[in-house]
Order: structure tokens, then C-alpha cells, then sequence
């Protein structure tokens, strides 16, 4: 884990049977970094989300967070330490309101059994994260509706709301601009600079113009294993990634 990185992963590897998803994987996400993972379907991105989320347990290799082992930390626990995620496909309540969708996220983070008799609506901390990152999110006009109403780009930024109700460090994004246009890509795009500076982030995309644009640090997959990592720049000229992944431009054939 590198000085000023508050989230690193050391050598992570995961088998499925015969099948290696991850072959020795190493990330450092300081805060303020956007830190983006492409590779091809099949690269092994989502298997390295779930595996730092602690949805999936790692084969090999260290977690760390803040400087403590939390390798073994299952994946409620991982969260209230500081860990928000998002998924490939939209898990929200479609019939409840945007403001009831994070009412009840905030909730699940700080959750309080012994409270049985008091209702979960009138609980003034859950409701009062929910307006926070309805606001946080420019959501906030929209509190009322019904998610399920909202466009596809809404909806996308109202998962990040979700996971923003416990107040995470540590975010992990799965795909949040697939299925996007252009303007709701903008507004996404916008939404992750808003968040860059409180955060650390990882994020998994296969938007190649929205990647170089936002990423301070880009990591390249190839069947579970990395090829390269470095900034921008460096990631556009390797001739590696350029074969293997951005494509390479053939000489002409006389």
C-alpha cells in the first residue's frame, strides 16, 4: 500500500475451478484518484469489484483499507468501514420514491434491532442522509418520484446515491455509463468529478472517450491478468494495450 493510498490490493488472484479470474492483481486507489480498470468481457473486471466489495473471497493475495487487513471481512462489514459500490445492473426499488431508496440504503448501513417498536420512516439520520445525497446528486427535485420513472441515466445516478447514504470513501463503480447517451453520460461524468475530491474511486468502463477523459490512473485486464498501468497517456501509446485491447492500425496491404 502506497503512502498516500487509502485502499490497496496486493496480488489478488481467484480461481473458478480450471478458470483463473484473477491472476495476481495489484490496485492502489488514493483519495482524490479516479482510478479505471478496462479490458475486453471476459478480462476479469467485474470478478476484481466483487472480490474488493468482499462479495466474492480472494484465492490469494492482501486487502488493505486505511492500512488494516480486512482480506477476510465479509461484505457488510466491508461497507460500513467505508466501502460503497455500484453493479453492472441497476439494483434499485422502482416503486419507491428516489427519497425511499436511499432512506432505506442509509438504513441497511446503520441498522438498529433494538428499535423495533419505532418506525424505520421516522428514523431522523436515515432520512436525513437521504436528502443529503439527493442534493449531493442533483436529485434532489426528484425526491418524490418513483424510481422506476426515471431514465436509464437517472437511475444510474440514483444507485450512486444509494451508496453514498453511508458515507463511503471508497468507491467501487461497475459500468455506471453503459446504456447512456451522450447528455447523460455528460451529467454522470460531471457527477464523478463532484465526488473526486472525498473520494477514491474505482471505476470499471468500457466508454473509451469517457476513460481517458476522467481517470487520473488507468489499469488494463486481459484474461484475469494486468498488461499495463500507468496515466492516460502512457495507456494510449502502449503498444500492449494497443494490440490487445484499443487496437492496432494494420499496414496497408499493396
Amino acid at each position: 500500500m502506497t503512502p498516500s493510498s487509502i485502499f490497496s490490493a496486493r496480488n489478488i488472484s481467484r480461481r473458478f475451478g480450471g478458470l483463473q479470474a484473477l491472476d495476481r492483481v495489484c490496485i492502489d486507489l488514493p483519495l482524490g484518484c479516479i482510478h479505471a480498470v478496462i479490458g475486453t468481457n471476459g478480462a476479469g473486471k467485474s470478478t476484481l469489484v466483487n472480490v474488493l466489495s468482499g462479495e466474492l473471497s480472494t484465492d490469494d493475495g492482501e486487502i488493505r483499507m486505511n492500512g488494516q487487513d480486512i482480506t477476510h471481512w465479509v461484505q457488510p462489514r466491508r461497507a460500513r468501514a467505508g466501502i460503497g459500490r455500484s453493479y453492472q445492473r441497476t439494483t434499485i426499488f422502482p416503486s419507491l420514491s428516489l427519497h425511499e431508496n436511499c432512506r432505506l440504503a442509509a438504513q441497511a448501513g446503520h441498522q438498529h434491532f433494538w428499535r423495533w417498536l419505532q418506525p424505520a420512516t421516522t428514523c431522523l439520520r436515515s432520512n436525513e442522509a437521504a436528502e443529503q445525497v439527493l442534493e449531493l446528486t442533483g436529485l434532489q427535485a426528484l425526491r418524490g418520484q418513483a424510481a422506476g420513472s426515471l431514465s436509464h441515466g437517472k437511475k444510474r445516478q440514483l444507485e450512486i446515491a444509494m451508496s453514498l447514504t453511508t458515507q463511503p470513501q471508497v468507491l467501487l463503480l461497475d459500468e455506471p455509463l453503459a446504456g447512456m447517451g451522450p447528455e447523460e453520460t455528460e451529467r454522470m461524468l460531471e457527477l464523478l468529478e463532484s465526488l473526486r475530491s472525498d473520494h477514491a474511486i474505482l471505476l470499471i468502463e468500457h466508454d473509451m472517450d469517457a476513460v481517458f477523459r476522467i481517470a487520473d490512473r488507468i489499469t488494463v485486464m486481459v484474461n484475469g491478468s494486468v498488461i499495463a498501468h500507468g496515466d492516460p497517456e502512457s495507456i494510449r501509446s502502449n503498444a500492449d494495450v494497443q494490440a490487445a485491447y484499443l487496437g492496432k492500425e494494420e499496414p496497408c496491404q499493396h
